[in-house]
């Protein structure tokens, strides 16, 4: 078993920039994927961000590349957020999954471990 917790929220300005921290622990031998997906107020969950556990490969959805970099520490997985935007504001979940297949890494039900999720607020 994996267990996964985030931290590193926060307010920010627009413009600005915050960095979210997510450690995991347990059998982190059998992660493949680490990433993260977001929740604002009244949307649904959405895809941000994931990198390949060898740290090989990373992908972002089209709302924040170039804006956002994604990258691991031993068991530790940064999501480093600049050039912040309102649009960015939401509640932020930390996931991991030993079996989601690249193809797949969009589908937030296919991954097996959740972060209790931070809140960033971007305020313009």
């Amino acid at each position: 078993q994996v267990q996964v917790a985030e931290s590193g929220g926060g307010l920010a300005q627009s413009g600005g920039s915050l960095r979210l921290s997510c450690a995991a622990s347990g059998r982190t031998d059998t992660i493949s994927l680490m990433g993260w997906f977001r929740e604002a107020p009244g949307k649904e969950l959405e895809f941000v961000s994931v990198l390949d556990w060898s740290g090989d490969d990373t992908y972002y959805s089209d709302s924040v590349v170039n804006r956002f970099t994604i990258s691991r520490d031993e068991n530790t997985v940064y999501l480093q957020m600049t050039d912040l935007k309102a649009e960015d504001t939401a509640v932020y979940y930390c996931v991991g999954s030993r079996t989601v297949h690249w193809t797949m890494v969009r589908h937030p039900m296919l991954y097996e471990y959740w972060g209790q999720g931070t809140q960033v607020t971007v305020s313009s």
